[in-house]
């Protein structure tokens, strides 16, 4: 009934679960490719991208044929985005720019059902495939199981980390390392003094409180640093970002050997 989420069996091995971002191709094949992978869950984003609620009902309908955990990155923290999403069969959602410990439990209230949050009730739908199951196990196993991640994006979500990460139902505290470096007036800097401790203070505020900590490295390098100093939850670039590199690494390769006569 409730499909398993495959990004808390990572957890359970005691692995660093692996994903990755799909912005840009929301097409039928998209969930098989990335699944033939082998990574745990993927973020479809609506953010960034021309996705709208019924092209993610069908994603997430692809998805649910495969293993990896689908979450979505939603283009607010609404709760018409939120409950619909994961009424579509959603087992995580990403919100961007949560800056306050209030707006972090509005976002539980919205996901997860009573007695934890506020989230309505509509059973034989999607997320139920299409059966009404018994509600008090079906509430309790979605409420164990969904995925909330909050985005730090800016200095006022860095002050009140420890107060987002405080707050039941809030698992994951995301960096948006881009949005973050942006906002204080850095654009880019990754490796600036201050960017650097704002980092420190969003590891110290989950650790604190016993949530995970993700971001989404393009690098090798800034991969090696982000696990160094503490993210246990990786997210492999974006999906147009990927298809460029292999290209552009074909076209050279090709023009090489072309040009050997």
């Amino acid at each position: 009934m409730l499909k398993t989420n495959r990004y808390r069996e990572a957890l359970a091995e005691g692995r660093v679960p692996v994903g990755h971002m799909v912005w840009e191709f929301g097409t039928r094949g998209i969930s098989r490719i990335v699944e033939s992978t082998g990574l745990d869950f993927v973020i479809f984003d609506m953010e960034h991208s021309g996705f709208g609620i019924e092209r993610m009902f069908d994603l997430i309908a692809y998805a649910k044929a495969c293993t990896f955990a689908p979450f979505v990155r939603v283009p607010e923290g609404k709760y018409h985005f939120l409950a619909r999403l994961m009424d579509a069969g959603a087992l995580g959602v990403m919100i961007g720019n949560v800056e306050t410990p209030e707006h972090a439990k509005y976002i539980v209230d919205s996901v997860k059902y009573a007695p934890m949050g506020r989230r309505g009730v509509g059973l034989g739908g999607a997320h139920t495939d299409y059966v009404v199951p018994d509600p008090v196990k079906y509430f309790a196993d979605s409420n164990a199981s969904s995925v909330v991640i909050c985005q730090i994006e800016s200095p006022k979500g860095v002050e009140n980390a420890e107060a987002i990460a405080a707050i039941p139902g809030v698992d994951i505290l995301w960096v948006g390392h881009f949005d973050l470096s942006t906002s204080m007036g850095i654009p880019g800097q990754f490796q600036h003094p201050d960017f650097l401790a704002a980092l420190k203070r969003v590891v110290d505020a989950a650790n604190k409180h016993g949530r995970k900590l993700g971001i989404q490295p393009g690098t090798p390098e800034y991969l090696d640093q982000w696990l160094s100093m503490g993210f246990n939850v990786i997210s492999w670039n974006v999906d147009s970002a990927i298809y460029r590199a292999a290209l552009e690494a074909g076209v050279r390769l090709v023009r090489d050997r072309a040009s050997r006569g």
